[in-house]
C-alpha cells in the first residue's frame, strides 16, 4: 500500500539545545568537554518512584527490569547539581528569555506561571532519576494549518559514552522541546514541517548549531495499527524515509497478524523448556559459554519470524528487542537456523525434543543466568502474543537505526511520569514582560532580501542566511567584498576544505577579509582562495601565504607567459584550434600559481590562440 493511501497521521517533537552562557539549574558553562577531561567518576542505582496517584509509569518499569549500576563522568566545569548533590538553583532567565522569543514567533500563548516539573527517567541519563521540564506557552500555528501544541523549556540529557557510563558536561543544557499536534499526513509534509520549524529556531540565532544539538521525534500511526514514537532522528533528510519505513512496519505487522490468525497459531505462556544440554558440545559461541538455555515453542509462527518487516528488520527483530531488555545479546529462531555455529542436527534434535511441527518456530534464548533466561523468554512470549492480538503494532518508543529503520526501546510513557518539582519556584510571565519579546526576521525573509539586494541564487541565499558566517559576509560586503565572492567562499569553498580534513576553524575573519582584498585588487585571483586558505589554516601568516602562492604578475608578464607556453605546444594549438583554450588554461593556472584572475588569463589566451592559428 502507497504510503498516501496509508491514512498516515503524524506529530513531532523538536528538541533544541539553546545557545546560552550558563545551564538551566546552575551557573556551569554549556560548553563540551572531552571524556580524557574528566575529573573522576561515581556510580548510581536508579529506581523508578510512584506517582502522586501511587503508581509507576510503565516506562519506568521496563528500564527496571535489569539492575543498572550507571557510572558518571564529572569535570571541573561541572558543580554538585549535576551529580545531584545541591538543590538547582532558580531557573536561567536566559534560557527562558529564548523560550518566549521562539513562543512569540509562532504566535503562541504564554502561561501566566511557569511551573517545573519532574519527569520519570531511569535509563541513566540524569543523575537524579528524573528530568526537569517547564511548560512555558501554547497553541501556536503551523504553515500547513496545524498547530504547535506546546513549548516547554527543559534540562539536557547527560550524554552516553559507552553502555551505562555517562558523560556530565551536557546535563542540564537548557533545552526547548517543541509539540505539534498530528496534523501531518505524508512522510515528506512531516519533514518539510521539521525543516520549518528548525529554521525558525536558528532564526533567533539563540540556538546551538552541529550534530546533536537538535533531534526530532516522530509520532506516527495509520489505521489499526497504534501511536509510535520515534526518538533522536538527527538528521532532517532522513525524516521522511524515517516515516515511510515505520509506515511499512506497522502494515506489515497487521498483516502478519492476519496471516497467523488464519493459521489458527497460538501462543503458550507455558512452551518454555530448558535446552542446555542440547547446546553441550555446540560449536555456536553463544550457546555455548550460556549457562542456561531455553526453547519456547510458537506453533504456526514458521516463516513468519523471519518476515521482513523493515529493511533488514523482521518480526524477530522485533522479539530480540524485547529479550534485550533482560540483558541477553539476542535470540535465535529455527526461521534463520541452521547458522551462527548451530547445525542442521541440532535444529532437528531441538524440533524433537520440543516436539515442534514444521508449521511451528522455536525460539531460543540463552542467558548467563536462569533468571536472565526466562526473564527473556517471557519477553518473546509477551512480543508474540501482541503479533497475535487484535493490536498486532504495539504503543512504544522507538529510536532510529543509522539505516531509518527503527528498533524498540520501551513502552510509550503515560501521565504517571510526571509530578511537580518542589525545589524550583515558579515564574511569573507579566503582561509586560511578553509584550517587550522580540520578534527576530526568520531567516526566509532575510534570504529573499539576499536574492534581491545581491543577486545570490536561492539555494545559496538560504545557507547563507543560516550560517555563522553571516556576521562575516555582511562585514566584507560593507568593506567592498563582492558579495557572490565572499558568500562563496565561506558556503562552499570552506566546506570542501572541512571534507578535505582542513581546520577551517583555525581562519579567522580578519583572514577570510584579508585574502578577499587581495582578491579584489589584483593581488590574488579568486581561484587561488582554496589553497591561501589551506596554507593559512596550518599556520601560515595571510601575507607570507599570499606571496608564496599568489605572487603579483603584471600584464606583459602574463602575455609573455602565455605566448611561451603556446610557443611550445605549436602543433596542439594549429591542430585543436580554440578547443586548445580549456587545456591550456590549466597549464597557465599553474604557471602563475593563482595570481591573476581567470578571466584575464582567458581573454588574453583566447587572443593569442586566435594570432597563432591565423599565422599572423
Amino acid at each position: 500500500m502507497a504510503v498516501k493511501n496509508a491514512g498516515l497521521t503524524a506529530g513531532i517533537e523538536i528538541h533544541q539545545q539553546l545557545d546560552t552562557r550558563e545551564k538551566l539549574f546552575c551557573r556551569c558553562p554549556t560548553t563540551l568537554r572531552e571524556t580524557a577531561e574528566h575529573t573522576g567518576e561515581f556510580h548510581r542505582y536508579l529506581r523508578a518512584t510512584e506517582s502522586e496517584m501511587g503508581t509507576i509509569d510503565r516506562a519506568a518499569q521496563e528500564e527496571m527490569k535489569r539492575d543498572r549500576l550507571f557510572t558518571y563522568y564529572p569535570y571541573d566545569t561541572t558543580c554538585l547539581v549535576e551529580n545531584d548533590e545541591e538543590p538547582p538553583a532558580p531557573l536561567n532567565d536566559e534560557a527562558l528569555c529564548v523560550c518566549l522569543t521562539i513562543a512569540k514567533m509562532f504566535s503562541m500563548t504564554a502561561v501566566p506561571q511557569v511551573h517545573t516539573m519532574r519527569k520519570l527517567v531511569i535509563d541513566g541519563s540524569n543523575t537524579s532519576g528524573f528530568q526537569r521540564t517547564a511548560l512555558v506557552a501554547m497553541n501556536g500555528t503551523l504553515p500547513n494549518g496545524g498547530l504547535i501544541e506546546t513549548i516547554c523549556l527543559e534540562e539536557e540529557a547527560a550524554q552516553r559514552v559507552k553502555d551505562d557510563v555517562f558523560s556530565l558536561d551536557r546535563l542540564g543544557i537548557p533545552l526547548v522541546e517543541i509539540t505539534t499536534s498530528p496534523c501531518m499526513h505524508t512522510p515528506e509534509e512531516v519533514q518539510e514541517v521539521a525543516e520549518y520549524i528548525g529554521m525558525v529556531l536558528r532564526s533567533t540565532g539563540c540556538v546551538k548549531r552541529g550534530i546533536g544539538t537538535i533531534r526530532q521525534d516522530v509520532n506516527i500511526s495509520i489505521p489499526a495499527g497504534a501511536r509510535v514514537e520515534i526518538k533522536g532522528v538527527q538528521e532532517l533528510d532522513l525524516i521522511a524515509e524515517v516515516v515511510r519505513r515505520e509506515v511499512r512496519r506497522q502494515e506489515a505487522l497487521i498483516a502478519i497478524r492476519d496471516e497467523l490468525k488464519g493459521r489458527g497459531a497460538t501462543v503458550d505462556p507455558a512452551a518454555i523448556q530448558d535446552v542446555t544440554p542440547l547446546f553441550s558440545g555446540t560449536k555456536s559461541a553463544i550457546l555455548k559459554r550460556a549457562k542456561k538455555c531455553l526453547g519456547i515453542t510458537l506453533p504456526g509462527f514458521a516463516g513468519l519470524v523471519g518476515r521482513e518487516i523493515q529493511p533488514d528488520r523482521r518480526l524477530g527483530s522485533e522479539m530480540s528487542d524485547y529479550a534485550k531488555k533482560c540483558g541477553v545479546g539476542g535470540i535465535f529462531h529455527t526461521d534463520e537456523l541452521p547458522a551462527y555455529g548451530v547445525t542442521a542436527e541440532e535444529v532437528a534434535a531441538l524440533r524433537t525434543q520440543l516436539n515442534a511441527k514444521k508449521t511451528d518456530c522455536i525460539i531460543i534464548v540463552a542467558g548467563a543466568s536462569e533468571k536472565q533466561a526466562t526473564c527473556a523468554a517471557n519477553q518473546v512470549i509477551l512480543r508474540a502474543r501482541l503479533a497475535l492480538s487484535d493490536h498486532p503494532v504495539p504503543e512504544e518508543t522507538r529510536k532510529m537505526l543509522e539505516t531509518g529503520s527503527t528498533a524498540y526501546m520501551r513502552p510509550l510513557p503515560g501521565a504517571a511520569r510526571m509530578y511537580p518539582e518542589t525545589d524550583v519556584l515558579p515564574v511569573c510571565i507579566t503582561t509586560s514582560r511578553w509584550e517587550a519579546i522580540p520578534v527576530p526576521e526568520l531567516l526566509t525573509v532575510k534570504a529573499e532580501q539576499f536574492v534581491q539586494d545581491y543577486v545570490i541564487e536561492r539555494p545559496y541565499a538560504l545557507q547563507l542566511a543560516a550560517s555563522d558566517k553571516l556576521p562575516l559576509f555582511q562585514r566584507a560586503v560593507t568593506e567592498g567584498i563582492k558579495p557572490k565572492l565572499a558568500a562563496f567562499t565561506v558556503l562552499s569553498t570552506a566546506t570542501e576544505l572541512r571534507r578535505d580534513g582542513v581546520e577551517i576553524k583555525m581562519i579567522s575573519d580578519e583572514d577570510y577579509l584579508a585574502v578577499w582584498h587581495a582578491v579584489e585588487k589584483g593581488r590574488a585571483a579568486k581561484e587561488a582562495i582554496p589553497a591561501l586558505l589551506r596554507n593559512i589554516a596550518s599556520g601560515c601568516p595571510v601575507g607570507q601565504a599570499i606571496e608564496q602562492l599568489a605572487p603579483v604578475v603584471s600584464h606583459e608578464e602574463l602575455e609573455s607567459i602565455i605566448q611561451k607556453i603556446i610557443d611550445e605546444r605549436k602543433e596542439f594549438v594549429q591542430t585543436k584550434k580554440m578547443a586548445a583554450l580549456g587545456p591550456l588554461m590549466g597549464v597557465v593556472m599553474a604557471e602563475v600559481r593563482g595570481s591573476v584572475d581567470g578571466k584575464v588569463v582567458s581573454g588574453i589566451l583566447k587572443q593569442q590562440i586566435l594570432l597563432a592559428t591565423q599565422g599572423k
